[in-house]
């Protein structure tokens, strides 16, 4: 059973990063243009919000694709830990109080990608 299992194992990865690129690039939609709705206004120039913006955007982008896979995980992989210790940590003590969890996953997720590569199903893997 485990070596059946293990033969889908890029696929699930690949799954993994682009439902997690998914996930991530409506963050940047969401802030960059007001789609899906949310509760923050769109942020000022060059503002960090505008660069977190950005980066989820592109980065949610590149990971989709599964282009510069490694690099790109490992940026927004920082970028989520010091969303979560700059904004979530201060407000409260525990990630589920303070708002946190999803900062979290996606940090640990993409630091995962980092290690594991893209899956199947990527342009790095051509």
């Amino acid at each position: 059973m485990t070596a059946r299992l293990n033969a889908y194992a890029p696929h699930a990865l690949a799954l993994l990063r682009i439902v997690t690129g998914l996930l991530f690039l409506q963050h940047g939609t969401q802030k960059m243009f007001g789609f899906p709705a949310g509760q923050m206004p769109q942020p000022e120039l060059f503002s960090l919000f505008w660069f977190g913006g950005v980066l989820e955007l592109v980065g949610g982008v590149l990971i989709i694709i599964g282009l510069a896979t490694r690099p790109v995980a490992f940026i927004l992989s920082g970028m989520m830990a010091v969303a979560y210790w700059g904004f979530h940590a201060p407000a409260a003590t525990f990630p589920v109080q303070n708002g946190g969890e999803l900062a979290i996953m996606f940090c640990f997720a993409f630091l995962y990608f980092v290690f594991a590569g893209p899956g199947a199903w990527s342009v790095d893997r051509r």
